[in-house]
């Protein structure tokens, strides 16, 4: 007889903490300057606010995440300190919690309700604002993509919280 409750899938439920926003970043155009905002609206189907990104109930893009620990990781690839995350182009930075670890879990922001969908992996443009290298030193430490599922208000400084397994 099959189960889900095996041994691994009972491990990567464990989380030893609750994550946090630091930072919001709105893009509202391309190839124009993020707009830092202290709080959003996460929309279903039209994903944050203010955003450009206007995708449809089903898209997987809709938020765009990364760890503030990854901005030192990407900067010492790169011979620097901490990236500023206005320079990678993602909606909601946070520290705390591992957001590799969030497949197949629901994660509460602030009011909202987001999925994580896929990895977010860096593009050509990374050449461009980090410089040479800088492609190969975001690969795996892009972030991830996420879904709206309940839409709310997200702020600086809310808690990210691990809701279910799917």
């Amino acid at each position: 007889m099959y189960t889900d409750h095996t041994p691994l899938k009972e491990l990567m439920g464990h989380f030893p903490q609750a994550g946090e926003v630091i930072w919001i970043g709105l893009r509202t155009a391309t190839r124009q300057e993020i707009e830092i905002v202290e709080e959003t609206y996460a929309r279903i189907g039209t994903g944050l606010d203010g955003d450009r990104y206007k995708g449809n109930a089903d898209s997987k893009r809709q938020v765009t995440l990364i760890q503030a620990e990854h901005l030192a990781a990407i900067g010492s690839y790169l011979g620097r300190g901490i990236i500023n995350p206005i320079l990678l182009r993602r909606n909601i930075v946070v520290h705390g919690i591992n957001l590799l670890a969030l497949k197949d879990h629901r994660i509460q922001i602030g009011d909202a309700v987001l999925e994580m969908t896929g990895l977010c992996h860096p593009c050509s443009r990374m050449e461009e604002v980090l410089g040479e290298g800088g492609y190969n030193a975001m690969r795996g430490h892009g972030g991830i993509t996420a879904r709206v599922l309940q839409e709310g208000a997200i702020r600086s400084g809310d808690r990210v919280t691990i809701l279910k397994t799917k």
